[in-house]
């Protein structure tokens, strides 16, 4: 009996363990453009302590709801730290947003709602992994968004390298790159140090738990080819709706009913083209606007249609348009259907007036094929982070000591 108690005590341990884990909660449908930046303008806020970092989103129901704000300090595994909030809050969180406004000369009404951190109610005292929770005034948390504070205590010198593996050498790119630890001292770097790299801020496909191949002086060295590959991609596709009534290489045509419709040119799968170059934002979004002077507030809402033709390729598998302007999140509202007279697969979305990048993904069950439609190429210029994290032995959380950054743009073999 005794044994049997302690058999589950310990596998309640294990799955409570689990369940602490913080994913990135995406926010119910009257909650639209979340923009969250650091100083650099890339939607992953990647700070020092004192830098700032800026929350914005809609909600279209502009009824001005009181939105509340919580932070929560992560491990390097993204489970919760064990620091109290006293020991990385300067202040107190779960305060409200009061820097909010209604819309004014739109089509679509919405409170538009914005945050700064740090600010006069609290300020981040430790660097790690964070996340931020929004909650309504109900206390239901609306979305959640990850976060990293660093500081610049090692430097990180990267490159992109093709695949030595000829089954993928047309296909992936390697992230080779070394730590120079500048004076920090570290005794045993193996298990003091660990690195997290990330393929333009996407954190499904972020890779984890890579020792250093090997150690030169102060050096850290992390030479591998299979262990830091990522699979390329390809550029992602793009719109601009800046100009509610100009129609453009991208948008076919556009009507008016209750909202705007832009109606963008039919796209094609592109997994049996060769690599063609054209640039892009890795799939983020800025938010602009040629009929008003503040986006943020006088952006109008328009009603974006896409579509792809349908292949055997598809088959049964489901369709998503794909990007930063929903956090990659796969919904209803940008699912495709089947269009029997057209025999396209279509999609309508309401999206506020600006530049976006995206592309189509497919879903079976469980499984996502990010790249099957758009096709992979070790050509694809993408972003590449390395986030060196630390916790010498003794410590209650690993710190983030130094950020590495590389771009495919300049990759050799």
């Amino acid at each position: 009996m005794r044994i049997f108690i302690k058999h589950f005590l310990c596998l309640f341990f294990v799955q409570n363990l689990v369940a602490q884990v913080q994913k990135e909660v995406n926010s119910p449908d009257n909650i639209k453009s979340i923009i969250f930046k650091g100083p650099t303008g890339d939607q992953f806020p990647i700070v020092k302590t004192r830098e700032p970092i800026y929350l914005e989103f809609d909600d279209v129901l502009a009824n001005e709801q009181d939105y509340y704000y919580k932070i929560i300090h992560c491990d390097y595994d993204w489970n919760k730290s064990s620091l109290l909030k006293s020991q990385y809050l300067d202040g107190v969180d779960n305060q409200r947003i009061t820097n909010y406004e209604n819309s004014y000369t739109t089509l679509e009404t919405y409170s538009n709602y914005q945050l700064t951190l740090p600010n006069d109610n609290v300020r981040l005292k430790v660097s790690g992994n964070y996340l931020i929770e929004v909650y309504n005034n109900n206390y239901e948390l609306q979305f959640s968004r990850r976060f990293v504070v660093y500081k610049d205590l090692v430097s990180v010198g990267a490159t992109i390298k093709r695949s030595r593996d000829f089954n993928f050498l047309n296909e992936k790119q390697v992230v080779q790159f070394s730590i120079q630890s500048n004076g920090l001292r570290l005794v045993n770097p193996k298990k003091e140090v660990k690195v997290a790299i990330l393929q333009n801020y996407y954190w499904p496909t972020a890779l984890y738990n890579i020792a250093p191949q090997y150690t030169i002086g102060s050096e850290l060295v992390y030479k591998y080819d299979q262990e830091t590959a990522f699979f390329g991609g390809n550029e992602f596709l793009l719109f601009d709706t800046s100009d509610l009534r100009a129609p453009s290489s991208q948008i076919s045509s556009i009507d008016m009913t209750e909202l705007y419709n832009h109606y963008l040119f039919s796209d094609a799968s592109r997994n049996d083209k060769p690599y063609t170059y054209f640039p892009d934002i890795n799939g983020d979004f800025v938010i602009r606007t040629l009929q008003g002077q503040n986006a943020s507030r006088e952006a109008e809402y328009t009603f974006v249609h896409f579509s792809l033709p349908y292949t055997e390729f598809i088959a049964l598998d489901d369709v998503y348009v794909f990007g930063k302007y929903n956090n990659y999140a796969l919904t209803d509202e940008n699912k495709m259907s089947y269009n029997k007279e057209s025999g396209m697969m279509e999609a309508t979305i309401k999206m506020k007036q600006g530049f976006y990048n995206y592309k189509y993904v497919l879903k079976n069950g469980e499984n996502l094929k990010l790249n099957e439609i758009d096709g992979n190429s070790h050509f694809t210029e993408n972003n590449y982070l390395i986030l060196v994290y630390y916790r010498n032995f003794g410590d209650m959380y690993d710190s983030v000591i130094g950020v590495g950054t590389a771009n495919s743009r300049n990759i050799t073999n």
